[in-house]
């Protein structure tokens, strides 16, 4: 009888064990450990990191370090870590959060415009995923890439169509080039090609027009009409007598793009360079800036009139004033002369 008793209670402790175990065990799987208030945070691990890594990147967000660790390693997450971005949201626990680092990399949403240069780009991807400025450069000038796509490091930054993409934050330099250059080839559909083709020009050409209609105006209402302008120039054999090409081109040759330069001096159109287009009766080698979507397709669709001239109009700023001749252009050009001197603009 005694025996008997002594087995019940070891039984019952067994039982006692077993259940605090149990919980124990329960609890570290299934319970909350997160230690934040915001719905989520999101944590970037970079390429090639340890587990250890990412312990140390999870560590401000956790309640408890070591039962995390537990069943990571009960589900073989330190052997298989992977990069990217991914949002832990609050409340979580070790096992949806080991889930949610092992299969649950999400994407940025990647933009960019505006960029003058290969180099202004680089910086600007740089800023939204894992790459650097210096990997990035170096695919985007990349030689043999540039040949075999029919690039040159001139007009490289066509390449790259202004808009906003999705991406893994891990992406690799080659594969953000690689991608784009799908996107390119995506953009320039059979129409915009066909009316390239139409008005006499490539791609590549009709970027670089595109370009200097988008330091011309940023009314977008106004890009056709611009474009006309310098496609009436260009079809009559003209130069294109375009200022912002001689603002590149000096920015170019004092190799400094960080200038504001907001007037044309008349010593600046004898700069010798291929992109000024008051000494040189063609196109420049490639785009003076990265043109929007509306700028390009502004040349393609370009408005058909009799405009040759066009200076600012100081009666609607923004906008411009436009003439079929020299005689009316002077006319406009003195008004805008007169108001700029007023305002003391030297440079």
């Amino acid at each position: 009888m005694y025996i008997k008793k002594i087995l019940v209670i070891i039984a019952l402790l067994g039982i006692i064990v077993l259940g605090y175990f149990s919980y124990k065990i329960y609890t570290s799987i299934f319970s909350p450990n997160t230690d934040f208030q915001t719905e989520t945070v999101t944590v970037f691990i970079p390429s090639g990191a340890t587990y250890s890594a990412v312990r140390d990147s999870l560590r401000p967000y956790l309640k408890d370090l070591s039962s995390f660790d537990a069943v990571a390693q009960k589900k073989g997450y330190p052997s298989n870590v992977k990069a990217g971005k991914y949002v832990i949201p609050k409340g979580i626990n070790n096992n949806e959060l080991t889930n949610v680092l092992r299969v649950g990399n999400q994407p940025v949403r990647l933009s960019f415009n505006n960029q003058e240069r290969l180099e202004n780009l680089a910086g600007r991807i740089a800023s939204q995923i894992e790459a650097d400025s210096a990997s990035l450069l170096q695919a985007m000038k990349d030689a043999e890439f540039l040949t075999q796509n029919e690039f040159t490091e001139a007009n490289a930054l066509s390449m790259y169509i202004p808009n906003q993409y999705e991406f893994f934050w891990n992406t690799s330099a080659e594969d953000f080039r690689k991608r784009m250059r799908r996107e390119y080839a995506n953009f320039w559909t059979e129409e915009r090609l066909n009316k390239a083709e139409e008005i006499g020009l490539t791609p590549h050409e009709v970027t670089v027009v595109a370009s200097i209609v988008q330091k011309e105006t940023a009314k977008v209402d106004e890009r056709p009409k611009v474009a006309g302008v310098y496609m009436n120039r260009f079809k009559n054999g003209w130069k294109l007598d375009a200022d912002p090409t001689v603002i590149y081109a000096l920015k170019l040759q004092n190799k400094n793009f960080d200038t504001i330069i907001k007037r044309v001096l008349y010593k600046d159109l004898k700069i010798d360079s291929p992109y000024n287009t008051y000494l040189y009766n063609t196109l420049p080698p490639g785009p003076i800036a990265m043109p929007d979507i509306t700028s390009i397709d502004a040349v393609l669709n370009y408005e058909d009139h009799d405009y040759f001239y066009f200076v600012a109009d100081v009666e609607n700023f923004g906008y411009h004033k436009f003439a079929e001749n020299l005689a009316q252009h002077n006319r406009n050009k003195q008004a805008y002369v007169r108001w700029i001197n007023s305002q003391g603009v030297n440079r």
